[in-house]
């Protein structure tokens, strides 16, 4: 079979085609037939390393947590799933030598979710990462329910910081689909345009428009929950729209890596800032994810396409070299790699 493998860190020039031997179902554990491969920044930062050069936790690693497909085969033990399903796959290269960049994959069976019929094989491939991430910062406010439902967020007002962006997108369909009131920030007025196609009830271009006034007019008494992106760039903005006893969830470091607090401040607001990293996330906490992600997706909450806010951009599985870089380049929209045939 074919699959895209690195062994060392470095540019995406590391990444190579290589040809394996069809790997075999082990007890607990499912072949895949991977249809699409989705593409995170966590991939090419994987990829990458801390330096160019170094080596791996294995001889050879295969890229990408996230993928769609049909399961082929079952291991011994394993019977929620069936031949010929087709699921979505999540954190499959997590502390593991095989990702998604392949023509089959195995992993153990908790990382081979059921898709829902009505969904495609692209949503499949774009649920783990960003939707994970996203129904994980929706949930970790206090007196915020653990596990996203239609209504569970009702009277609540979230701020989504990237609106346009793939864990943005998740975090408003979520949000929406659980019944909250959603404001996300934006750069630019085609990403405006994005945001408003994935559902965010306001739109805010911080470019062009005073953001904290903008905002405490769609919501006088403050958001409750911000999903963040940015800490280092927007923390000033985060501080003047949370509404006393607002969690603010930081999920990546966008804007430097380095933030300053004044104590004070967040103190007589009683806010709380919560870190967000999917991979060091309970596992408790990723099973209700994975149950509230399937359910949305089936109720149709979830969805890709420019005409819905998440453009594709599209990529061979020779190329998932240029696939990362694209990523690495902000690219707007869900890069997906054609891994095979559905």
């Amino acid at each position: 079979m074919k699959a895209i493998a690195h062994s060392l860190t470095g540019d995406s020039d590391v990444l190579h085609l290589v040809e394996r031997p069809t790997p075999e179902a082990g007890p607990g554990e499912v072949r895949v037939r991977v249809v699409v491969s989705g593409v995170n920044p966590t991939d090419w930062k994987s990829r990458r390393g801390s330096s160019p050069g170094q080596g791996l936790a294995f001889p050879e690693v295969v890229p990408n947590q996230d993928g769609a497909g049909v399961v082929e085969a079952l291991g011994e033990g394993v019977d929620e799933l069936r031949v010929g399903q087709r699921v979505w796959l999540w954190e499959a290269a997590w502390q593991r030598a095989n990702g998604t960049a392949q023509v089959q994959v195995v992993l153990p069976a908790r990382h081979v979710v059921a898709l829902p019929d009505n969904a495609s094989m692209d949503l499949g491939a774009s649920l783990g990462v960003p939707a994970i991430t996203a129904h994980r910062c929706l949930t970790v406010a206090e007196g915020f329910p653990p596990q996203l439902s239609p209504g569970a967020l009702v009277g609540r007002t979230i701020l989504v910081a990237g609106g346009a962006g793939a864990v943005g997108h998740a975090a408003i369909q979520l949000a929406k689909w659980a019944g909250a009131k959603v404001i996300t920030t934006v750069s630019s007025a085609a990403k405006g345009e994005l945001a408003r196609l994935a559902g965010a009830d306001h739109v805010v271009n911080y470019k062009e428009e005073n953001a904290s006034a903008t905002i405490r007019s769609f919501a006088p008494n403050g958001v409750d929950l911000v999903v963040e992106v940015s800490l280092g760039a927007n923390q000033e903005l985060d501080k003047a729209v949370c509404a006393p006893g607002a969690t603010v969830a930081v999920y990546a470091t966008n804007g430097g890596d380095e933030v300053t607090l004044r104590v004070r401040d967040h103190m007589t607001r009683n806010t709380r800032l919560q870190f967000v990293l999917l991979y060091t996330v309970p596992a408790a906490a990723k099973d209700q994810a994975i149950a509230a992600v399937s359910a949305a997706a089936a109720d149709g909450a979830l969805t890709i396409g420019a005409d819905t806010g998440l453009p594709v951009i599209r990529f061979t599985l020779e190329r998932t070299g240029d696939a990362h870089d694209r990523v690495e380049g902000a690219a707007v929209g869900k890069v997906l790699i054609d891994v095979s045939a559905e």
